[in-house]
């Protein structure tokens, strides 16, 4: 997190992000009851169960509130240096 973020919605907001840490856990569910039946450790998924493939970080910005991929908030500022 060492680089300069800039919402790409409000593009005024420079100072004040949520980071939001995601740490998916697989689980199969009863049908019937949404109660968790199995939690799967790391590569011991069955064969019809996708492991997770997003990202680990997204931010929110403290001013509009919209959520996104942290490259997102990085490129805009990127793109839209500091005078």
């Amino acid at each position: 997190m060492a680089n300069p973020y800039l919402c790409p919605n409000c593009k005024t907001n420079r100072t004040r992000f949520n980071v939001i840490e995601q740490n998916p856990v697989s689980v199969k569910l009863d049908p019937a009851t949404g109660d968790v039946v199995q939690q799967y450790e790391e590569g011991e998924l069955d064969m019809f169960h996708l492991p997770y493939r997003g990202s680990e970080r997204l931010i929110q910005c403290g001013a509009c509130g919209i959520v996104g991929e942290e490259e997102m908030y990085i490129k805009r500022a990127q793109s839209n240096p500091r005078p």
